[in-house]
Formats: C-alpha cells, structure tokens, sequence
C-alpha cells in the first residue's frame, strides 16, 4: 500500500503563489509517475500537471507557464508550485501516484482558493 498525504492548500489572492507537497509513504517503488488533479465545485476532476518517473513532465494548457512540478526523491515528496493564481485555480487539489504495474493511489486532497 501507499500513502500520500497532501498539504500547503490556503486562501490565497488573485495573483499570488502556493507550493503544495504530496509526501508519499509505504510501497513506493516502481513508481511511474506522480501527477496532480484538481477538482473544482460541479466539474470533473482534471490532470493539472504530471512527472514521469524518468523526470518527463507535462501540463495542462491552462497552467502551462505558471505552475511547475518537482520531486525532492530524498523525500519521497512532490511538489506543485503554482505562481500568479487565478480564481479559476479554486479547486481541491489531489496527489496521484501511478505504479508501472498500474496501481493506482491517491491523497486525500487539498483546498486551494483563490479570492480577493
């Protein structure tokens, strides 16, 4: 089993910054990738950013250029850093890590808002 507990999400205003951590504990080997989704009040979750486990890494256009995803291996951890938020980034934001057995985990979830 993994587990993968998220933190960082807040109330931030339009134009602002948050990094979210995803620290992954237990079976964490032959990871594939680890990604973040988010999903926000009446839609469908989406896939914000994901990093291959050979450091590929890829985004949603609507985040391209202001969010970066990264993994500190030492720790077992991944990061979204997300720059000049907008409202429309309002969402709880998930950790997802995917085994190249296809196993598939997820976090618990994290509220990001953005607001004045």
């Amino acid at each position: 089993q993994v587990q993968l507990v998220e933190s960082g999400g807040d109330l931030v205003q339009p134009g602002g910054s948050l990094r979210l951590s995803c620290a992954a504990s237990g079976s964490i080997f032959g990871i594939g990738a680890m990604a973040w989704y988010r999903q926000a009040p009446g839609k469908q979750r989406e896939l914000v950013a994901v990093r291959t486990r050979i450091g590929t890494t890829n985004y949603t256009d609507s985040v391209k250029g202001r969010f970066t995803i990264s993994r500190d291996n030492a720790k077992n951890t991944v990061y979204l850093q997300m720059n000049s938020l907008k409202p429309e980034d309002t969402a709880v934001y998930y950790c997802n890590l995917r085994k190249i057995s296809g196993d598939t985990y997820w976090g618990q979830g994290t509220q990001v808002t953005v607001s004045s």
